[in-house]
Parts: C-alpha cells; structure tokens; sequence
C-alpha cells in the first residue's frame, strides 16, 4: 500500500505525525516508539531565548480531555540547535520545529536561524498558543497580525512553513486563506480551545495560569468540522489534529480532507499512540480495499 504523503517539501512515509508539546523534542520516546510508523515529529514549541512557562499547577484533568498551561517552557533556540537537533540526523527523522516566538520580528529571527539548519524539516509557526500572554494566540485571531507574521516569517526561511492555526476564532476558513495568501505552504489545525476549571473548595482555579488550553477526545468533533471546512476552501495540504486517539479518528480527519494528521494528548495515556494509529491506519485500509492513501483524502460521501 502506498502511505507517502507530502507536506510542501517534506515526504512523509505515513500520515502521522506527533502533535507539538506532546511529544518533547522526540528522544524521550525513542525506546519505547517505533519511528519507523510516524511520518515526522513536531518539536515543542521553541522561543528566541530559554523561557520558563507558567506557574504551577500546568495540568488538569477534565471529562474526556486535558487542560493545559505549561507556557512555553523551552531552552531557546541556540540551546535546541546544539542539543537536541542532532539527535533528528542521528535518527534519520524529519522534524518540524514548532516556532512560538512572542512578536513578528521574534518569530522571524528564529525561523531564520532554523533555515540554515539542514536537519530542519520545516517549520510550524504557532499563531494558536492559548496560555501565553504575547503572541500565541494573539496572531491567530486577528486577520491583519495572521497576515503579518506569516508574510515575515516565509520571507526568514526557504523551508515548508506550516502555520497552526486557533479554534478560538469566529471564522476558520477566513484565518486559513490568510495564511495561505500570506505564503504558508501547509496548515495544521486545530490546536487547542480555551478553557478552565476550578476547584470548588477552594475557590480557586486548578491551573497556576487560570486558564489553560483543553484538548482530547472532548475537542474532535469542533476540530474534525473545522479541519473539513478548511479543506474545502484551500489548495495546499492540512495536518488534522485534535482529540485524535484511535486510528478511527485519524481515517475519519483524513476522510475529511486531512493529507495527514498528528496526535497529541493519547500520547500522554498510550506513549506508542501514533504508532498505533498509524498501523490501524493501514489495516482500514486493506480492509477497504484502499491501495493509496491519496485515495483515502478527502473521499467524503454526500
């Protein structure tokens, strides 16, 4: 069966990839996943200059999810580059590094310093982030910032540049085809809802940062509708995410339009997750009858 797939540039040998934040910057699981299954993996999110993320608590439990405010926590991108990237030559895995810098210019130094990287697969520019104060989420609701930053950051690298966009706006398809005019060769969506829980002894709110955001299976069927409508109002590839955590969920976002998708919170529960998602992927389709997976895109039924 043929399971290639391409995101701008990069070739995935399957449609699955870990979602960024999840997944740290993908040595911790090297004992315990096989690389081969996954397509590629997406770094957490990386900043100029080392960043120590929010207050605790970072996470809370929820019905059917997560809720999450870590904030960012990273080394910085020099640190990345000499510590952590050569693992991806190592290993012969493509990374996308997810890019979250908190102002245009920001975002556009380090996706410029990441273009004369070699192992660098492509970049995920993080428009979505909700637990941060600058940046983050901030790009992604607003037309004229979404046009900015993207339009600044495809001038800063040659790379397959993805723009992962929020759920957290009123029109999706209206922040996809900005991102697509502003030079963006691939989206992912969607990254997580805005949400908070509290503790009813206390009073208080359970995240250090109040509100955080919410992922899991509670969020995929907001994510799979928003990653169908997108799918039908742009031409280049999109990576569904969102409450994936079985290979039925990954066929019914590629069913939708997605060229691939990326897992994220079932790596938490299951760390083999998509890997898993990714074999049961190939077993539908055989039991389908489906030869290529590019038969398998976009094939809803009216």
């Amino acid at each position: 069966m043929k399971t290639e797939v391409k995101i701008g540039s990069i070739v995935l040998c399957r449609p699955v990839m870990v979602a960024s934040g999840t997944f740290g910057y993908g040595e911790e699981y090297l004992d315990i996943l096989d690389y081969s299954k996954i397509g590629a993996i997406v770094t957490k999110g990386i900043t100029l200059r080392p960043r120590e993320g929010n207050p605790p608590p970072r996470v809370a439990e929820t019905a059917a999810g997560m809720l999450n405010s870590i904030g960012l926590q990273n080394p910085g991108v020099e640190v990345f580059v000499r510590e952590r990237l050569p693992f991806f030559r190592e290993n012969n895995i493509p990374c996308i590094v997810n890019v979250a810098g908190s102002s245009v210019e920001e975002n556009a130094e380090i996706a410029g310093i990441l273009d004369a990287e070699g192992d660098v697969a492509g970049v995920e520019l993080n428009v979505s982030c909700p637990n941060v104060k600058k940046g983050g989420m901030a790009f992604g609701r607003s037309v004229a910032l979404l046009e900015e930053v993207v339009s600044e950051v495809r001038k800063a690298t040659s790379k397959t540049l993805i723009t992962k966009l929020s759920p957290n706006v009123t029109d999706i398809v209206e922040m996809a085809k900005v991102a697509v005019e502003a030079g963006s060769d691939a989206l992912s969506l969607t990254n997580t809802l805005l949400g908070m829980a509290i503790d009813i002894e206390k009073r208080k709110a359970i995240l250090g940062g109040v509100t955080g955001g919410l992922s899991g299976p509670a969020i995929k069927p907001v994510s799979l509708r928003m990653v169908w409508e997108v799918c039908r109002n742009v031409d280049v590839p999109v990576i569904g995410m969102g409450g994936i955590a079985t290979a039925s969920d990954a066929v019914e976002f590629i069913i939708a339009g997605a060229t691939a998708v990326a897992v994220g919170t079932a790596t938490f529960y299951h760390p083999d997750a998509a890997a898993r998602i990714s074999d049961g992927i190939l077993e539908y389709m055989s039991a389908h009858g489906i030869d290529d997976i590019h038969d398998l895109i976009g094939s809803l039924r009216s």
